[in-house]
């Protein structure tokens, strides 16, 4: 495929038919690379203990492997476990000090009512000798998996003191077939890639989706009817509301952190600039007017501030502008195209799409130090559409394989790459969605 910046086209929706797998399929997950300072941890299978039909799920796995995709953490093998206790009191901690293990987390999985589980798991701290958690909770079975991702989240902020996001989901466009028997397709899965959902299905392209703040929303543009239009789905009811076709471009839709807003991109005035729609109202106010291409807009942290790609500058940049509009100063300085802006939590990092001649990968510009610091975080040549997790901590972000579009997340540090791919084909525009609550 000839290459064509990402941001231009999205908005002239040069979205070629990709050859996909099954959209029921889960995506396969290959971690790649490794931390060397990665702390290392011992989490030892949770056997069940009750007296009906065990589980599918293999909690502690599923935590472990959570874990060792962070890049903070590296689990022990199970081959190297010699011991293999469920509780506290059967912790020999002498074993666990001869294995270098920081932590241990041990459990097991017994009955519950109505034909629930009950995981009872308990965190350790193998040097101090001390206890940092100790929970139980409850689940039916089909949510098991749900259960060993909060389950890592709280071991992740008690080590860390940052929120884990494990127990979050991704979004992701799909298509099967070629030319007129295409089939375009909004996915939802978990933030490892399984229970894949789909949300919406099409005969015509899909675009560009963002979560709502509160993660029960999904934005998106779709060229049904053919022309690109932007709706708002309902991801629990299926419901979906209409919410700009106007004549020309609509496109890129960002939901603000208060979630009563959306930024997108128009060209209803003839030139595609940054307008913002108050939700309740559908009232729009025209952030920026010029005669480049102004598109791609992402909320900051605080929702004070805009930003988004324009070639004002003769290539494509990051700018940033007032919610409120006004005049907009450039962002990125170090590399000839960025693109595709996506904005940390707490505002202090930047992650785009970067260029460099027929080159494009994933950068950060981190101002966590203060002064603004560049890393590559992507070693592909062609890597596009980043997107934070809502910890900060990892990134995910599309790119091709020998012809076939994959997902890759890749740790804030650039350490730790894990690959989602879709068993036989392509998947794209990935957007990772907000906290959970249980």
């Amino acid at each position: 495929m000839k290459r064509l910046a990402p941001w231009l086209a999205a908005l002239l929706a040069a979205l070629l038919p990709f050859a996909v797998a099954a959209q029921q399929q889960g995506l396969e997950l290959d971690i790649v690379g490794g931390n060397a300072a990665a702390l290392p941890i011992a989490v030892v299978p949770m056997p069940y203990q009750g007296g009906a039909t065990a589980p599918q799920t293999d909690v502690a796995a599923v935590v472990a492997a959570d874990l060792n995709r962070s890049g903070q953490f590296r689990s022990l093998p199970e081959s190297d476990l010699v011991e293999r206790p469920t509780r506290g009191g059967e912790v020999n901690y002498p074993t666990w000090r001869a294995l270098n293990q920081d932590y241990l987390v041990v459990g097991r999985v017994v009955d519950a009512a109505s034909g629930s589980y009950r995981v009872e798991y308990e965190l350790f701290d193998v040097a101090t000798q001390q206890r940092l958690l100790g929970f139980a909770m409850t689940a039916r079975a089909n949510a098991m998996r749900d259960v060993a991702h909060q389950i890592a989240d709280a071991i992740y902020e008690k080590i860390l003191g940052v929120p884990g996001a494990f127990f979050t989901r991704i979004a992701y466009i799909t298509a099967t077939g070629t030319g007129s028997n295409a089939q375009y397709a909004l996915m939802v899965a978990d933030s490892d890639g399984y229970n894949p959902q789909t949300v919406v299905s099409s005969p015509e392209p899909l675009l560009s989706p963002s979560w709502s703040p509160d993660g029960n929303k999904l934005a998106y543009v779709s060229f049904e009817g053919g022309n690109s239009s932007i709706y708002i789905q309902d991801i629990s009811t299926g419901s979906r509301q209409l919410v700009s076709k106007f004549r020309g471009i609509n496109s890129s839709p960002a939901f603000s952190p208060d979630g009563n807003r959306l930024a997108l991109t128009l060209s209803r005035s003839g030139n595609p600039e940054i307008y913002v729609m108050n939700l309740g109202s559908k009232a729009l106010t025209q952030i920026t007017n010029h005669f480049s291409i102004d598109t791609e807009p992402t909320w900051s942290a605080d929702g004070g501030s805009l930003y988004f790609t324009s070639d004002r500058g003769g290539q494509p940049q990051i700018y940033k502008v007032a919610a409120g509009g006004g005049s907009a100063s450039r962002v990125s300085f170090q590399g000839s195209y960025n693109a595709s802006p996506t904005v940390s939590y707490d505002g202090k990092k930047i992650a785009t799409a970067q260029g460099s001649g027929n080159t494009y990968r994933i950068a950060m510009m981190d101002s966590t130090l203060g002064s603004a610091r560049w890393s590559t975080l992507s070693p592909g040549s062609l890597d596009e559409s980043p997107s934070f997790a809502p910890n900060g901590a990892m990134i995910i972000y599309a790119a091709r394989e020998g012809g076939r579009g994959v997902l890759y997340a890749v740790s804030a540090d650039g350490r730790v790459r894990q690959r989602l791919v879709l068993a036989g084909g392509d998947v794209r525009e990935p957007a990772w969605g907000p906290f959970r609550k249980p």
